[in-house]
């Protein structure tokens, strides 16, 4: 794919993309109120929203970070999912929420999903900004899901291509 010769769709606006996090995080605060909160996000795609997710719920929370990798750099996954960086903490303490930046074909979150569940942690939720359901490989639908989107290889807001476009504010699709 040789995206400079392409053109951009905007899928989501960083406004657009603002709402619903906003919206979400309402929702998670108030399901987690009185609880031991611990974010878990899934670098590197999902540290955009997860930053911007904490920000918007008023709890006392631990922040922790995993690397998985099931991509490399192709638009495909691999099925395979390798664990790189683990959490520090003892998970069984706490209310866990899985961040992630997108469901696609559901590897990733349902390899990390029964990961944390061995761990006994007091609950196990997980979250995503976006859910590409029609590429579903494996049984996995999250707590939370920001935006539902179709079959299109969308970059930006976190979302990579090789090692670009993370840095982007919004979501898009490279259209021919």
């Amino acid at each position: 794919m040789d995206v400079g010769k392409m053109n951009k769709e905007i899928l989501f606006t960083k406004e657009t993309i603002n709402e619903k996090i906003v919206e979400m995080g309402k929702i998670i605060e108030n399901d987690y109120k009185n609880k031991n909160l611990m974010v878990v996000s899934l670098l590197k795609g999902s540290f955009v929203f997860t930053a911007d997710l904490v920000r918007n719920i008023h709890l006392p929370l631990v922040i922790e970070f995993m690397i998985t990798s099931s991509y490399g750099n192709s638009h495909e996954s691999t099925g395979m999912v390798k664990v790189i960086q683990d959490v520090d903490h003892n998970v069984s303490e706490y209310d866990v929420l899985l961040v992630d930046d997108i469901i696609d074909s559901g590897h990733t979150m349902k390899n990390v999903y029964e990961l944390f569940l061995s761990r006994n942690p007091k609950s196990l939720k997980t979250c995503t900004l976006l859910d590409k359901p029609s590429r579903r490989a494996v049984e996995f639908t999250a707590d939370y899901t920001g935006f539902i989107i179709p079959d299109k290889f969308i970059v930006g807001y976190g979302l990579n291509y090789g090692d670009y476009y993370r840095n982007v504010d919004h979501i898009f699709a490279f259209v021919e």
